[in-house]
């Protein structure tokens, strides 16, 4: 989040107020006339500014552009973000409160997802076929599936295919759970390794409690 400054407009409303209620007492169409009505609605306009500054908002972050090096994946990634933003709105257009939360898991793993590769670059090349494939192809059924719902088709081909989607939901979402999981496969084997080591270090100079021959607590502490 960042900070953002918003210019109240009431000042903006009371300048051009001023100019209406000048133009009805002063002879705008005289030179003296319009500076008079200038510098009128200017005073007019500062001191409304004075007495009201400013607010400061907090407002989402500009998304950085990706950078993975390669102009067609980082098209790909973009137009990602643009189906992660269709998604949310289909979402808010499913009544059914199942689809919908199978649909919420998709748009926080997929977000996750671009998250990660927008920190981490070199990643991208690692879901490839989540961003030609999986998740085009999850806008394209949500959204055939929502505009059913909202036209109320009760036929037997539409309630064949909105039962088909619903099923395939929770395997959808899983699936997108899975990708963003596998992007991290590498730091977690690095960090297993890590802590097996730490762990026979500690073991070998006797700070692990299981160390052979450790003690569990100092003598005084059992008083």
């Amino acid at each position: 989040m960042i900070e953002k400054k918003v210019r109240p407009v009431l000042p903006v409303y009371l300048f051009a107020v001023s100019w209406v209620v000048c133009g009805l007492v002063l002879p705008l169409y005289t030179l003296w006339g319009l500076v008079t009505t200038l510098a009128i609605s200017m005073a007019v306009y500062l001191a409304a500014t004075a007495f009201m500054p400013p607010k400061t908002i907090l407002v989402p972050a500009p998304l950085k552009p990706f950078d993975t090096g390669e102009e067609q994946l980082d098209q790909a990634l973009e137009q990602a973000r643009s189906q992660l933003k269709e998604l949310t709105a289909l979402n808010a257009r499913i009544p059914g409160q199942s689809i919908s939360a199978q649909i919420s898991r998709m748009e926080r793993a997929g977000g996750a997802i671009l998250d990660e590769v927008a920190k981490r670059p070199a990643k991208a090349r690692q879901i490839r076929r989540f961003l030609h494939y999986y998740l085009p192809t999850a806008v394209k059924v949500i959204s055939s599936y929502a505009h059913m719902a909202e036209t109320g088709a009760a036929g037997q081909n539409a309630q064949t295919l909105k039962s088909d989607v619903e099923q395939n939901a929770q395997t959808i979402a899983a699936a997108f759970e899975k990708q963003l999981d596998s992007l991290f496969a590498s730091e977690m084997l690095d960090i297993t390794s890590d802590l097996d080591v730490l762990e026979h270090m500690m073991k070998g100079d006797g700070l692990a409690e299981d160390a052979p021959g450790g003690k569990d607590e100092e003598p005084w502490m059992k008083k």
